[in-house]
């Protein structure tokens, strides 16, 4: 490991900043309609149910990120193995991200600009932040953060002030019963952005304070399932059930609808540039996270060595993955959630914390 170091409100920024990414413009829980705020609750409950899977093993292995301490658990063959497994998804899901705010640009603000141009604009500026490290990366957080919750406030007010809001498309609750919600949870909400926590157990090694990891984490996904419920839920009153599971991008359509005294309005674009902040640092956490992880499973001193490498692989799988937004959106709810969230953000992991404290218990770590 690099000798770096981030502060416990650095892990927090970065926290709030990944986790609310690109779940804020992806159409998340569309499918639990009016209840959407329900699921994406309950999904943070679980999703905080398993981040103590991560944490507990963190905090049997506090000074070794997911790839190095998965070989003291398993053997270092296996280990090994695995480890390629983690880094390849977290460069897989930096891919998908990146195509989810190339799409957002196209549609909104480029529509004859080829995406791969898109692409390659933000993954330059997410492998600069890379090559630059993990603690360039957290001060640059703690001075968007900030910014954001203020335009976040303001879009919300515009939104209240312009007499677009209808509460009655709240309702009712539960109108088919708990069964819709549930299934929207265990596809959807559990795992994006919840689950995508496990990318952390690749940085929670480099904060200054171990014994805290846990609690600004836990902290961060509860301020953000709150956030983002809240968000879901002005969507459905503004653009209605209906409306918000047929919009690409449900954030960015309610804020068309912002129209205050015949002055205030287009402000899509504004907030769009927020969106795009939110998207950076989810790229880039996921994509860190695969660049040390293979630095640290190959032997290579220094990460900046491969960051342009993979860098560059990840700009062409984001355009390779999906020959349209469509196929791209289906394939992270139906294939992606199955083949890779669930084995590798849960069934993994808690294997893991069982041999682990089988391997604690009655005898030393594999070595």
């Amino acid at each position: 490991m690099e000798p770096i170091q981030i502060n416990i409100r650095q892990l927090f920024v970065l926290i709030v900043l990944f986790e609310h990414g690109s779940a804020i413009v992806i159409p998340l829980g569309v499918s639990a309609k009016q209840d959407v705020w329900i699921a994406i609750l309950l999904g943070l409950a679980l999703g905080l149910l398993v981040f103590s899977v991560y944490g507990r093993l963190f905090r049997c292995y506090p000074d070794q990120p997911l790839v190095g301490y998965i070989q003291h658990i398993v053997g270092a063959p296996l280990g090994k193995l695995l480890g390629i497994v983690y880094v390849t998804y977290f460069l897989y899901i930096a891919a998908r991200v990146l195509r989810d705010f190339g799409e957002l640009l196209l549609t909104f603000a480029y529509p004859e600009t080829p995406l791969f141009v898109l692409n390659a604009i933000m993954a330059l500026v997410v492998m600069y932040g890379a090559y630059k490290g993990l603690e360039v990366l957290a001060r640059t957080g703690e001075l968007f953060l900030a910014m954001l919750y203020v335009m976040a406030l303001a879009g919300f007010v515009l939104v209240f002030v312009s007499g677009v809001m209808d509460l009655s498309q709240l309702e009712p609750v539960l109108e088919e019963g708990w069964g819709r919600v549930w299934k929207t949870v265990f596809t959807e909400t559990l795992y994006v952005p919840f689950g995508e926590m496990i990318v952390f157990t690749m940085l929670f090694p480099y904060v200054n304070n171990p014994a805290k990891v846990s609690r600004a984490a836990v902290i961060g996904m509860a301020l953000t399932g709150l956030n983002l419920a809240v968000i879901a839920a002005i969507n459905m009153i503004v653009l209605g059930p209906d409306g918000a599971s047929r919009s690409s991008f449900p954030l960015l359509d309610t804020i068309r609808r912002i129209q205050v005294a015949h002055f205030f309005e287009r402000l899509d674009v504004l907030f769009m540039i927020a969106l795009i902040i939110g998207g950076f640092f989810k790229i880039s956490i996921f994509f860190y996270a695969g660049v040390v992880g293979a630095a640290h499973l190959f032997g290579i001193s220094k990460h900046q060595r491969i960051v342009y490498p993979l860098g560059l692989l990840v700009l062409l799988l984001s355009i390779a993955i999906a020959s349209n937004y469509a196929e791209h959106i289906y394939e992270g709810l139906k294939i992606v959630t199955f083949y890779l969230h669930i084995p590798l953000q849960i069934i993994i992991p808690v294997l893991l914390l069982v041999i682990a404290a089988i391997r604690r218990r009655f005898g030393p770590s594999t070595k």
